[in-house]
């Protein structure tokens, strides 16, 4: 390898997404006019160039890797408008130059390397040396190489105790500086270089760097690069005719000739993989912080870039800006605090040796003149107008795969939100197009699809399980797929991220329509079943996401599995969720599946629910806690749905009741839910909590918590039997005298073996309920009228008192008319 030629071309370092390495950059190409630029990037992605820089192509963007095996991995190379890679690329398209890629393939990025991913971060990027693998991540759709940043956006470099300090952190402190990034914009951004003098400074700076830590992956890239150059050059270009933009330190490594071609061996070979260009966005690029100079604020950078470097006019446009946000929003801001604000934020830069105010400039002079010291409204308003919402776009020359073509087919007709902040909106799924946006909603959450998050919805039912889908602020795949069929309307929040097209397109390995995505998703999780529950949450998933062919095979799937399930818990999920088909399954247009089917299959797993009841609940607290929610399933179906046998069920209930084998929690729990249903007198036809009714039940629990009765099983039972309405019980004064007679009776050597129990029977009831029990022992011990007697001589003694007080207050208010 001839490195002395290598070293011989004009090689410009650069600091990836900084807009004064751009600028200089386009003024190093004006000055020695290359017929060749080599750029660093995956060489394999050549071919994409073209679109990258055609006119309809709006950065920021990003050039995708993703792999073909079915394995989800993906990698990205972002591009702002002021990342020198895309200024050198559009110089060479507009001035006829060849321009090629030169960094390691796409394939070789993916592969693993002695069990990390080779990666492409550069080792002049503070934190990209020692992770620089972070960037693909499975299973993952954050891809854009977030690294922890061991400095921070504006913390001191400080090192972990017993640790070395970092190069960066060292170079930040020798200059005075509390960041890294403070010290890059001090030194490289801010300053207006010459080409020449900036790269000198910039090559200096790398040489520096480049030996801090394992550079053995970049040093591979190195070797990887040089061969690439050199063989691109060939016997017809001079090394005066070539220039190589690269990441500072690799081109320190060329300039010092320090490039081992032995290393290019350790790279791995490369695996399956495409690639394409999707947009990106300033958000996403703010969150790159091992990755380059620049992307805690993107938005301040590009009208940096915009006015040619002149951070000053940034400073002013953002600090416009601002108070434009803060006047919109009622607080007092005016354009003599911009004036006095820009002025601090110059003086600032100009106290700490800083050639033009930096986004740390920017902050502190806007909280100390517009938000009088309160940092507040600066995180809130000017934060996200320095990162900016930018989101762009990517010419005709680049064709979406059929998956992304759905979505923002999707997207534009149904008027989904499709930019990269948060919007929330809500679905009626009484109309037909909303209910038909629902179904595209999940189906890309099944299929893993970063883009929509639940946020709530309005039940149809009232209480039972209906009630409990109630809650806010969950991601759809936390709430039961029953809780998401039953629904009036659907609220989400959707926020469009590069993320959402990296997983489209990884997804097309899958299927070519979302639909299909979705069946091949469900088909996989029922091959991994083994219960009819999870089989009912598959078919639930099905006919949300309306995939007509899941649904079938889950449904055989269910009928197969209930025949041999003997788990209580898994067959009572799977009558809630046909109960729920039974009711509701019609709004999802897939009534294809036959209500006759569906009531079936409910009426025979329900059946063998029921017989399964009395063995489910046998066992430790612990092992029962699932029988517990399986009983109340049961009860709310059987209650619920005509068709099952609900007398097989009442009758399984009272035989936990008079049960002493089953756990005494889940017999209290059965004997909580009869009486709720009025079906404890063993008739079942009675209305309104006959006297009848309530004596029987005093009956039963002056049993289970009679002296008879082992005071630990006694508690247990009341512990469940408190759990099912705590309200309604304790308004029944039969079921308090049975209570406080169980309490009275408790002998004093085992209370304290009772207590933890009790403890959590009673710690369920709220001040209500424990009004209404008090109210009710006392009047079963009937101290009602000693306690309004004890209250009247309180009321008197409290008259006096007051009376004492009034005189002692007046003398008191004399005293002061004196003093005055």
């Amino acid at each position: 390898m001839d490195l002395d030629r290598l070293a011989a071309v004009h090689l410009f370092p650069v600091r990836h997404h900084s807009p004064r390495s751009s600028a200089t950059l386009r003024a190093y190409l004006d000055e020695v006019r290359p017929k060749a630029i080599f750029v660093e990037g995956p060489s394999d992605a050549t071919p994409l160039l073209e679109a990258l820089v055609d006119p309809k192509t709006v950065p920021p963007v990003a050039i995708l890797g993703y792999r073909t095996d079915g394995e989800p991995a993906s990698s990205l190379w972002p591009f702002a408008a002021y990342s020198p890679e895309y200024v050198a690329v559009k110089w060479a398209f507009e001035h006829g130059v060849r321009v090629e890629l030169i960094d390691i393939p796409v394939g070789t990025t993916l592969a693993p390397f002695d069990g990390a991913l080779v990666g492409h971060d550069d080792a002049d990027d503070p934190g990209g040396h020692e992770d620089a693998h972070a960037h693909a991540h499975e299973h993952e759709h954050e891809h854009e190489h977030e690294h922890e940043h061991e400095h921070g956006d504006g913390d001191g470099p400080a090192s972990a105790e017993g640790e070395q300090e970092s190069i960066y952190a060292a170079c930040a402190r020798a200059r005075g500086f509390r960041s890294f990034e403070e010290f890059w914009e001090a030194s490289f951004e801010a300053p207006r270089y010459d080409p020449g003098p900036f790269r000198e400074a910039l090559l200096a700076y790398a040489d520096l760097v480049r030996s801090d830590g394992d550079r053995l992956i970049h040093r591979a890239r190195d070797a990887y690069m040089a061969r690439s150059i050199l063989e691109r050059m060939g016997p017809d270009l001079a090394p005066s005719e070539v220039a190589a933009v690269l990441g500072a330190a690799h081109a320190a490594a060329f300039a010092a000739r320090d490039v081992d071609p032995a290393l290019e061996a350790r790279l791995p070979a490369p695996i399956p993989c495409a690639m394409t260009l999707i947009p990106f966005s300033f958000p996403r690029l703010s969150e790159q912080l091992g990755y380059g100079a620049g992307n805690r604020a993107p938005q301040y950078y590009q009208r940096a870039h915009d006015a040619g470097g002149d951070f000053r006019r940034a400073t002013l446009e953002v600090l416009i800006d601002f108070t434009e946000h803060l006047r919109l929003r009622g607080f007092m801001a005016s354009l003599a605090d911009t004036i006095e604000a820009f002025r601090l934020a110059v003086s600032l830069a100009e106290l700490r040796g800083k050639a033009e105010p930096g986004l740390d400039e920017v902050r502190e002079a806007t909280i100390a003149t517009m938000c009088r010291g309160d940092a507040t409204h600066v995180d809130g308003f000017l934060w996200p107008a320095v990162i900016g919402r930018n989101v762009g776009r990517v010419g005709g020359g680049i064709g979406k795969n059929s998956l992304q073509e759905e979505f923002w087919r999707e997207v534009r007709e149904r008027r989904l939100p499709a930019t990269d902040a948060p919007e929330s909106f809500r679905l009626s799924l009484t109309n037909e197009v909303e209910v038909g946006t629902s179904v595209l909603l999940h189906r890309l959450r099944i299929a893993k699809i970063p883009y929509a998050a639940y946020a709530g919805t309005r039940a149809a039912g009232r209480g039972g399980a209906g009630a409990r889908g109630q809650r806010r602020g969950q991601a759809a795949s936390e709430v039961p797929p029953d809780e998401l069929l039953r629904q009036l309307s659907e609220t989400w929040e959707a926020q469009w991220t590069p993320a959402t097209d990296v997983a489209l397109v990884e997804k097309i390995v899958l299927g070519d329509t979302l639909e299909q995505v979705a069946t091949r998703l469900l088909e996989e999780d029922l091959a991994a079943c083994h219960t009819t529950g999870e089989a009912a949450d598959v078919l639930l998933n099905a006919v949300l996401a309306s995939s007509a062919r899941a649904a079938a095979s889950a449904l055989d799937a269910c009928d197969r599995f209930a025949a041999g399930d003997s788990d209580l818990p898994s067959l009572a999920r799977a009558c809630r969720a046909f109960a729920g088909l039974a009711s509701f399954g019609s709004s999802r247009s897939l009534s294809s599946l036959g209500d006759g089917v569906i009531a079936t299959m409910l009426e025979k797993t329900f059946a063998r629910a029921v017989l399964r009841v009395h063995g489910g609940c046998t066992g430790s607290d612990e092992a029962v806690a699932p029988a517990k929610e399986a009983l109340r399933t049961l009860h709310d179906v059987a209650l619920s749905q005509p068709i099952v046998d609900r007398a097989a069920w009442f009758e399984a209930a009272r035989a936990l009741v008079d049960s002493d084998a089953v756990n005494p929690t889940a017999s209290g729990l059965a004997c909580g839910l009869l009486y709720l249903a009025q079906e404890l007198d063993d008739r079942g036809d009675r209305e309104g909590g006959s006297p009848d009714h309530d004596d029987a039940v005093a009956r039963i629990v002056g049993l289970r918590l009679g002296s008879a009765a082992p005071p630990e099983a006694a508690a247990s039972f009341l512990a469940g039997f408190l759990e099912v309405n705590a309200l309604v019980l304790v308004k029944s004064r039969p079921v308090v005298e049975a209570l406080d007679a169980f309490l009275g009776g408790i002998l004093p050597e085992r209370f304290k073996d009772t207590l933890p129990v009790l403890r959590r029977a009673f710690a369920a009831l709220g001040a209500t309920e424990r009004r209404y029990l008090l109210e009710n022992v006392l009047a079963a011990r009937k101290l009602g009228d000693k306690a309004r007697a004890a209250q009247a001589v309180l009321l008197e003694k409290d008259r006096e008192k007051l009376k004492e007080m009034s005189e002692d207050l007046s003398q008191a208010m004399d005293d002061l008319d004196d003093l005055l």
